[in-house]
């Protein structure tokens, strides 16, 4: 590439160009971008990437993902405006989607990682899928461009091991090309929200330049600001870091909920009332966490670095339990009654990891519908957003069914706003009171004649 075009500011790492003409050639397009995943944050990133620069080629390795962008669908459920969104930018051709990432680095002056990186069953992170791209990319790297990696890594990824297999399949320098490290800080169900400015931005890179024309773009993109750090290393802390101290923090409640017989209150009111302190905020208990990023973030430090985790392995530790201590409720209960577990009915309310998003990636419902099982109980799930459980070990029922056979307990997991409807003094048991565990703390069943435990509450 041609020292003039980088000065026209059809690449923007290493221009002497001016900054006006920089950011006025990456909102025209004349700098074309690719993002490569197009998963539930990858699409929406993608697509404010498109209505700020006009010209985004998406890459993704599964082809009716590609095919259905392509025909201006949204294969992303559940994110306010972005089926809209998606239509408008491919129709105006602003957005376009490809099976073949190597074409899309051929092409792109920018190119934005945001695959998944998960854990092994071992606990340990996987990096292949990124390691992959990474290898694409650079088939197709120029002088001028920059590499941004948003998905979330363990620290010093970045620097030991996206930049070498950047310099090796490009046969260029950083220097030559910039890299950055801009994490995803994106919520399911907000998506849009978030990338175009609900938070700043936090950008670093592996040189002064990298963070310079990283801040530059996103400072277009998002009109909360941007937070440039020190270096790539940094910024991929303060993701990971956002994500331990959730864990900890639950791990904190979580562990204080579970002494609310013994202490004998109201666990979550003296929480409530403890946060009213400006230096206070401990989080909600409940039956456990779940998703992609909180359960596994932890295993990006504990795993990869020699020092001591003890906090986040016991907060780890603490928050597993969780799904054994709902269970453990219930058995208190059968016992209390002179019945045995293994012959119950169970119902479960809510099936995905949180309220109103589609996603069962750990899920504590999954641990409690197999312990239930497990225990000879006949378990039986209810969730409006999915037609799919075969990933439970239980048996799938609508919502609107569960009047039409009786239960001994329900268990309440994922408190969907679906079930602010349900109407309790329908649901049958043969004998007895309905027990029912509230692991969310959102049921008003006060005076309802059900046997009603709430995890950090107690009994209503």
């Amino acid at each position: 590439m041609s020292d003039s075009s980088i000065e026209t500011g059809t690449r923007l790492y290493g221009t002497d160009a001016s900054e006006a003409i920089q950011r006025e050639a990456f909102t025209s397009g004349e700098v074309p971008v690719a993002v490569y995943g197009l998963g539930k944050m990858g699409l929406p990133l993608a697509s404010v990437y498109a209505e700020t620069s006009g010209n985004v080629r998406g890459a993704d390795v599964d082809p009716e993902v590609v095919s259905t962008i392509n025909d201006g669908g949204c294969h992303v459920k559940r994110e306010p405006e972005l089926p809209e969104l998606v239509g408008d930018l491919v129709a105006d051709g602003s957005l376009r989607a490809t099976a073949d990432p190597r074409q899309a680095a051929g092409d792109a002056s920018i190119h934005v990682v945001i695959v998944p990186t998960p854990i092994t069953e071992d606990n340990e992170p996987d990096l292949s899928i990124l390691e992959s791209v990474l290898s694409d990319i650079g088939s197709g790297l120029s002088v001028g461009d920059l590499v941004v990696i948003e998905c979330t890594v363990p620290p010093r990824t970045t620097v030991e091991t996206a930049k070498p297999i950047l310099e090796d399949e490009s046969e260029l320098s950083v220097g030559e090309f910039g890299l950055a490290f801009c994490p995803e800080r994106t919520s399911s169900g907000r998506a849009l929200e978030d990338i175009r400015g609900a938070y700043p931005k936090v950008v670093g890179g592996v040189d002064d330049e990298s963070t310079r024309v990283a801040e530059l773009v996103y400072e277009e993109i998002n009109s909360d600001g941007v937070i440039p750090v020190s270096d790539a290393t940094t910024a991929e802390a303060v993701k990971v870091f956002e994500g331990l101290y959730r864990d900890v923090n639950i791990g904190l409640a979580n562990e204080l909920g579970a002494l609310t017989d013994e202490l004998g209150i109201d666990v979550n009111e003296a929480i409530d009332v403890a946060n009213t302190q400006p230096y206070c905020n401990i989080h909600d208990p409940g039956p456990g966490v779940g998703g992609h990023c909180i359960p596994f973030y932890p295993y990006f430090i504990i795993d990869p670095f020699e020092g001591e985790t003890k906090l986040l392995e016991t907060a780890r530790a603490v928050n597993d339990e969780m799904p054994g201590f709902t269970v453990g409720k219930l058995r208190e209960e059968f016992h209390a009654e002179g019945t045995s577990l293994a012959e119950s009915s169970v119902l479960l309310l809510g099936l995905t990891y949180r309220p109103g998003v589609e996603e069962i990636r750990a899920s504590p419902s999954i641990d409690i519908a197999s312990a239930l099982t497990e225990a000879g109980a006949d378990v039986y799930g209810v969730d409006p957003l999915l037609d799919d459980t075969s990933a439970f070990d239980l048996k799938r029922i609508e919502l609107a069914d569960v009047y039409d056979q009786a239960f001994d307990a329900v268990v309440l997991v994922t408190p969907h706003d679906d079930f602010d409807e349900l109407r309790w003094e329908d649901i049958q048991r043969d004998g007895g009171q309905l027990v029912v565990i509230d692991g969310r703390d959102t049921l008003e069943l006060s005076g309802s004649g059900h046997r009603v435990y709430t995890i950090g509450r107690g009994y209503v």
